[in-house]
């Protein structure tokens, strides 16, 4: 967490570490990236980076943190079905949704996702525990109210079922790739078109049998 000194910077210089933050992390590896490159980008003194900053791995996580608050943000604000409606199409267009911000917010996509699961972030637990835990709350809320109005059933366990869906969501990030044979790496360094038609599809497949179950009729 940076120190209250960032904090009184003002809202610009702040914008400008960060900014050339994300670069450096989203276009190298932890191990490459150097406290001395981004003071170099962000004009400012290295013994300054320091007053504001424990070090990279903090700066790192404060990223996190940002891009979570983002998302959040994001998820929030999108032009999502009503609950009310129905749980599983609401649930199908926010998987969509979160795609979307990844494709539109491709630095953070890099410091939240694709860093942490295929690059060498040697905290990556950390990473996971923070933005897996904003995504089981968020969700365990939406879960919680399609009990209350009957769109879920009233016997099952809003803690187990948030924590699946956020559990196997994570998951997908990694079957995808291997399922349609997306070269991530090569995703990571080229701007790679993505067949959009079929991740959406394995989507709704995925929340289709969530809904129907694996059990026989």
């Amino acid at each position: 967490m940076p120190t209250q000194t960032f904090f009184n910077l003002s809202e610009a210089k702040q914008q400008i570490i960060i900014e050339k933050s994300l670069q450096q992390f989203a276009n190298h590896s932890y191990e490459v990236v150097s406290i001395s490159r981004i003071v170099l980008e962000a004009k400012i003194a290295k013994g300054s980076f320091y007053q504001y900053f424990e070090g990279k791995e903090d700066l790192y996580l404060y990223l996190v943190d940002i891009g979570i608050a983002k998302q959040k943000s994001f998820m929030e604000n999108a032009d999502l079905p009503a609950i009310e409606d129905g749980f599983f199409p609401y649930l199908r267009a926010l998987l969509k949704t979160a795609l979307d911000f990844q494709l539109n917010h491709p630095y953070f996509t890099q410091i939240l996702f694709r860093n942490p699961h295929y690059g060498d972030i040697p905290f990556r637990d950390e990473v996971f525990r923070r933005t897996k835990a904003v995504s089981i709350a968020f969700i365990k809320e939406k879960i919680e109210y399609s009990i209350e109005i009957g769109q879920l059933p009233k016997y099952i366990n809003p803690d187990i079922v948030a924590f699946m869906i956020v559990t196997m969501g994570n998951e997908l990030r990694q079957f995808i790739p291997r399922y349609l044979g997306i070269k991530v790496q090569k995703l990571v360094k080229e701007d790679t078109p993505l067949n959009i038609t079929a991740i959406n599809q394995t989507l709704d497949d995925f929340v289709t049998t969530l809904e129907k179950g694996i059990g026989k009729d």
